[in-house]
């Protein structure tokens, strides 16, 4: 369970802000295979309609969504809990013991349960009530890269949703009608 102060409500179809970063900020998305494990497991609560994306972007070690479902808070664990021990197997597979040892090492002591951590606790979830929020937020999430000096426009990086909102290809779909 996550020690968090922020909480999705139960029950609230609304869109929500949220992070979720690699423990200890590890830039593990700069592995196009990690990165495409993230998506393909947001492309699969999307086609199973337990997912609506609304903007994301992937950085070296965090992503920004705006998303929601019926439950979103179960949703997100699953997405977190899927795409760690998918990527652990991977690092496993490749024999990368460095990898391995950074996340056994940031592991929290209380995470008894397992060998690795992949993710921080928590994705600092805050609620979307207006068009405005959501516009402040949207546009945080696409001027990330911009931010990091990794890209000249928004839509020039290549794992955010500011691509969908040019009108260009994606690596993901997102709903536009909010």
């Amino acid at each position: 369970m996550a020690r968090t102060r922020y909480k999705i409500l139960e029950g609230d179809n609304l869109p929500y802000f949220l992070t979720a970063a690699t423990v200890n900020w590890l830039p593990l998305f700069r592995n196009p295979d990690i990165a495409n494990i993230i998506f393909d497991s947001l492309a699969f609560l999307q086609r199973e309609k337990r997912l609506i994306l609304y903007a994301y972007v992937l950085m070296e070690n965090h992503v920004h969504l705006i998303a929601s479902a019926d439950d979103l808070s179960k949703e997100i664990a699953n997405f977190k809990s899927f795409t760690a021990r998918q990527s652990i197997d991977y690092y496993s597979r490749q024999g990368n013991a460095f990898i391995l040892k950074q996340l056994a090492f940031y592991k929290l002591p209380h995470k008894t349960d397992r060998e690795y951590q992949f993710w921080q606790e928590g994705s600092q979830p805050k609620r979307i009530q207006s068009e405005a929020i959501f516009r402040q937020k949207m546009e945080y999430i696409h001027i990330n890269p911009v931010r990091r000096g990794y890209v000249d426009k928004p839509e020039d990086w290549h794992y955010s949703s500011a691509r969908n909102y040019a009108g260009l290809e994606s690596v993901l779909e997102v709903c536009m009608d909010w």
